[in-house]
């Protein structure tokens, strides 16, 4: 890679700041693919990381930091972090009330729609807050990126950063990637037409365009067609719009086995499988690990255990279901609502079936890495059903860490279904029948077979690892 200084544009920074009991700011190296790509690649590249400041120990630490303009920032490793501290009223209009609650709404397929949306004045508040989000990041790279320097701009709550920068900087070579999946034009036309237009120009402000998936990507270049009247290449995955080609990319980002085999080898993980192991004893497990996002379907996955007791229940006393919830944006009254779901639905299910011998189902719903890490180890099947899904890491990294040759239930809606179809058994997330089927023919997969399905699903999953994904995506702007 060569040494043209490259910027990383994402709401999430790889660092997180907490205040220690003696005053001092401490920080901790987040995850996710992200991270790993950009990490690994720091010392090849003149690199900064611009993120917002989440917290007040963040905000400290962004005040705190040497230097001024962009060259303030903290070294982490071989590559600088600057942190913006966004007035939080104009942060969360826009992470909140734009990102998280309409624009992640729409590309999941995720609204209530006789009831939600409803655009009204209050939404027309909330995109000015979006745009001058955005606009701060954009401010900030504009004002330090070296001449003809690579910006790469990460999801949903950046679309509209590409368009600034091209107008301002016509030097610089820009790329956005979308994480998440992309909505198909008969959704996407519940936006305002004007706010629907602002989106989509402002990613086609960059020179290329990401998505996880041929799905996502091809989605994208829909929209484009029938809301803008872009001229669109399906075959080449180009966008000509006011007078500029971009190109639109798939980059299917796999797993990190290193660091993921480097955390599972870690003494937590093995303090946590010995406590999951007395806890279930000899029964088989299915195993969830997930964000409590109402895009995970966590509710039919339990319903689907359901069903499998009530129609298998030859299964009862002899499996047990460990689902594992990662707390999830509570500022959104939807995610507290469905959270409390998940925790109702769980409750029933042991009413109904549990013995004094036996859980059928463990549910926790707090952060616990190394403990998803153990029970990655230790599944007979993972179960990943979501909604819709960008890509899905949790179904890529499962199998690497397997010791039982865990078979994969997946949602065939998932980004990652893509890759890892022909060995996972494919469901309709919405068929709860269908997904307890499936858990019924995973559990009694003979043995051959599960190892064959398994040792394939772990060489897909590192196809592409998080270098090599992001060092893809920067030399496409060459």
């Amino acid at each position: 890679m060569d040494k043209a200084q490259t910027l990383i544009a994402a709401n999430r920074g790889p660092i997180s700041f907490r205040t220690a009991e003696d005053g001092s700011l401490e920080h901790r190296r987040g995850g996710g693919g992200l991270v790993s790509g950009m990490m690994s690649v720091a010392t090849e590249v003149d690199s900064i990381w611009v993120c917002a400041a989440l917290s007040d120990a963040d905000r400290r630490a962004a005040a705190e930091a040497p230097g001024s303009r962009l060259d303030r920032t903290h070294d982490l490793g071989g590559m600088r972090v600057h942190m913006l501290d966004i007035p939080e009223e104009t942060f969360s209009g826009a992470y909140t009330g734009v990102a998280n609650s309409t624009l992640w709404f729409l590309q999941h397929l995720l609204y209530d729609t006789p009831n939600k949306p409803a655009f009204g004045s209050r939404f027309r508040r909330l995109w000015e807050d979006y745009a001058a989000y955005n606009n701060a990041f954009a401010e900030a790279l504009v004002s330090g990126a070296a001449e003809g320097a690579r910006v790469a701009v990460q999801d949903y709550h950046l679309a509209l950063v590409p368009r600034i920068l091209r107008a301002r900087r016509p030097d610089l070579r820009i790329a956005h990637f979308s994480h998440t999946p992309w909505a198909p034009p008969e959704y996407l036309r519940m936006l305002p037409d004007r706010v629907a237009r602002e989106l989509l120009e402002g990613m086609l402000g960059a020179d290329r365009l990401g998505f996880h998936s041929p799905r996502w990507a091809d989605a994208f270049l829909r929209c484009c067609e029938e809301l803008l009247g872009a001229d669109v290449d399906h075959t080449r995955r180009t966008v000509e719009h006011g007078g500029r080609v971009v190109g639109v990319g798939v980059h299917a980002l796999g797993a990190d086995e290193e660091d993921l085999r480097g955390s599972a080898a870690e003494p937590a993980v093995a303090e946590r499988r010995e406590t999951l192991s007395d806890l279930v004893g000899d029964t088989k497990l299915i195993v969830r690990v997930d964000r409590t996002e109402l895009s995970k379907n966590i509710v039919r996955g339990f319903e689907s255990y359901r069903e499998l007791l009530t129609l298998h229940p030859e299964w009862r006393g002899r499996v047990t279901h460990l689902a594992f919830a990662y707390p999830s944006r509570g500022d959104v009254a939807e995610y507290r609502e469905y959270t409390e779901t998940v925790r109702r639905l769980a409750e029933e299910i042991n009413e109904e079936f549990a013995t004094p011998e036996w859980t059928p189902l463990v549910l926790e719903v707090n952060d616990d890495y190394p403990r998803s890490l153990a029970s990655f180890q230790l599944a007979d099947v993972l179960l990943v059903n979501p909604i819709r899904d960008g890509m899905n890491l949790v179904a890529k990294e499962a199998p690497l860490l397997s010791e039982r040759d865990a078979v994969l239930v997946l949602s065939r809606e998932a980004g990652a279904a893509d890759e890892l179809g022909e060995d996972a058994l494919l469901v309709n997330p919405f068929d709860t029948v269908e997904t307890a089927e499936a858990l019924d023919r995973a559990l009694s997969m003979p043995s051959e077979e599960r190892r064959g399905r398994r040792k394939r699903l772990a060489e897909a999953a590192v196809a592409l690892p998080p270098r090599r994904w992001f060092q893809e995506q920067i030399r496409s702007l060459s």
